[in-house]
């Protein structure tokens, strides 16, 4: 079993080791949380433990997923593409998470992209980046390991 994860995103060097970490990741659409008061995404999921020895084998059929919880602050506004929030039973397969920065140069602010496998999205308006993966535990094992044709 590997370690718990947790990791800060302040920028785009740090956004892309979380990207990776998420990559595979699988949720239901009634998981995710968004609370426009705080201005916060909360997004539970099941994350592939690419960080762990077992994922780098081909050999041995047994890898691990991992409880994990992504959050993202200082939303602005959140835009969703292809998701259908009256299907809670949708299941969604993150690919990545990207950051945009707005035109102006010392402005701080931009839009998070989580991108989801099938063109599905969600856009956060955020007034800075800054985004948390967290383990919350929950390790078991998998037969199954995520593959990318390239």
């Amino acid at each position: 079993m590997s370690e718990l994860l947790k990791l800060m995103a302040l920028d785009d060097e740090d956004l892309a080791v979380v990207s990776a970490h998420i990559q595979d990741g699988v949720l239901k659409t009634s998981e995710m949380d968004y609370v426009a008061s705080t201005g916060q995404l909360l997004i539970p999921f099941n994350r592939f433990a690419w960080e762990a020895k077992s994922a780098r084998r081909w050999v041995f059929k047994s890898y691990e997923r991992r409880r994990s919880l992504l959050r993202i602050t200082r939303i602005n506004e959140l835009k969703t593409r292809d998701i259908d929030r009256e299907d809670s039973q949708q299941i969604l397969s993150i690919l990545s998470i990207t950051f945009a920065n707005h035109e102006e140069l010392d402005d701080p602010a931009g839009e998070v992209q989580i991108n989801f496998a099938g063109g599905a999205a969600i856009n956060a308006n955020v007034e800075c980046l800054e985004v948390q993966l967290t383990d919350t535990g929950g390790a078991w094992s998998t037969t199954l390991r995520p593959y990318h044709n390239t």
